[in-house]
């Protein structure tokens, strides 16, 4: 296997879009797309350039074959995505919204094929790969799927290479939100970098305040801390810094979803490239907004290439105007978990899972 920059592991699932407004009862038309938090992440760090290797498993399906050709064309390594033959490939029906509103999703992912995932699905020469992204995803599947989360974080931990983790949390898939705390702050103390949103902190560690809830995650081994702050931006600490990162306004939203994927892929990249934690949150903040203004889960995730050309404009536009006469910008970033590192929410989303 050739030298892997970033392992990454989870569920993606099909995902199909409704064509046009309503209802998801009254749609008719959609559309087949690939959806999944964590395959999210490593579609944007692909994009960036990295090589990214994906573990996780499929049905012996249609479905499964679509979620694998679709990883493959991003520059995914699925070498070590197992195909299923007595379990099937998740999907969700995703409605469609114009006005920036979060969509209503349904879920038809209990007893997938990535819910079977196991600490006997983990391949050593995997473990040989630069950095470990996880979130709590995963954990939230199945008790194995859980159980290989530790110990895939606990080993790259130990040998010495760098860990970043968003709760990105799931309550629907938990028994009870007791249970959802504790797990997921058992896999936050075992990461280099935690990624929550506000709210989400929040609820993780009991306190309001950004720099309590960093300090809550760096008291537990972290080195970095990035909360997304809605409307406000970011704000990050470090053992020796701390500070807040403007958002970046955007004109029009169109998808929320994502967003909080997007945030990831920046931090993930540019902490790897060696930038600093303020730098990393700036580019994070970024990669969200140009998210949320395209349609789809991971559509707006950049190339290296539209990174380069776009980046640094937008931000010579920001502090040159910050907000253009007569328009009203939303702010990318995060106030809700489940809209990741969204807009300034308008309320949960909606989600059943079935």
């Amino acid at each position: 296997m050739s030298e892997i920059d970033i392992l990454s592991f989870g569920e993606t699932m099909a995902m199909f879009v409704a064509d046009h407004n309503g209802d998801l009862a009254n749609v008719d038309h959609f559309h087949k797309r690939i959806a999944g938090a964590d395959s999210n992440v490593a579609i944007g760090l692909s994009r960036l350039g990295f090589n990214v290797a994906w573990l996780s498993r499929v049905g012996d399906d249609s479905l499964g074959r679509f979620v694998i050709d679709t990883l493959k064309k991003e520059g995914i390594d699925c070498r070590n995505v197992a195909i299923d033959a007595a379990h099937p490939t998740g999907f969700q029906l995703k409605s469609r919204t114009d006005d920036g509103d979060d969509p209503m999703v349904e879920y038809f992912r209990r007893g997938s094929a990535a819910s079977h995932l196991s600490p006997q699905s983990i391949v050593p020469e995997l473990l040989r790969a630069r950095h470990l992204h996880a979130t709590g995803i995963p954990a939230a599947l199945s008790e194995t799927a859980r159980q290989m989360s530790l110990e895939l974080m606990t080993r790259m931990r130990e040998a010495g290479r760098s860990v970043s983790f968003d709760p990105n949390l799931r309550p629907s898939l938990w028994a009870n939100t007791q249970q959802m705390i504790i797990e997921t702050n058992r896999l936050a103390a075992l990461a280099d970098w935690v990624l929550p949103g506000l709210s989400e902190g929040r609820l993780l560690t009991g306190f309001e305040d950004p720099a309590d809830i960093a300090a809550f995650y760096l008291d537990q081994g972290a080195e970095a801390v990035a909360i997304k702050l809605g409307p406000h931006g970011a704000y990050y600490r470090t053992h020796l810094d701390e500070g807040f990162v403007a958002g970046v306004p955007v004109e029009t939203v169109i998808d929320t979803v994502g967003a909080g994927d997007g945030f990831a892929v920046g931090v993930i990249s540019a902490l790897l490239e060696n930038l600093s934690v303020a730098d990393a949150v700036k580019r994070a903040n970024w990669i969200g907004s140009r998210a949320v203004q395209s349609r789809g889960d991971m559509e707006g995730l950049p190339t290296r290439s539209e990174m380069s050309a776009e980046f640094e404009t937008a931000f010579r536009e920001q502090a040159r105007a910050h907000i253009r006469p007569g328009s009203s910008p939303h702010f990318v970033s995060d106030t809700d978990p489940n809209v990741g590192a969204g807009l300034l929410a308008k309320g949960p989303a909606q989600s059943l899972n079935i």
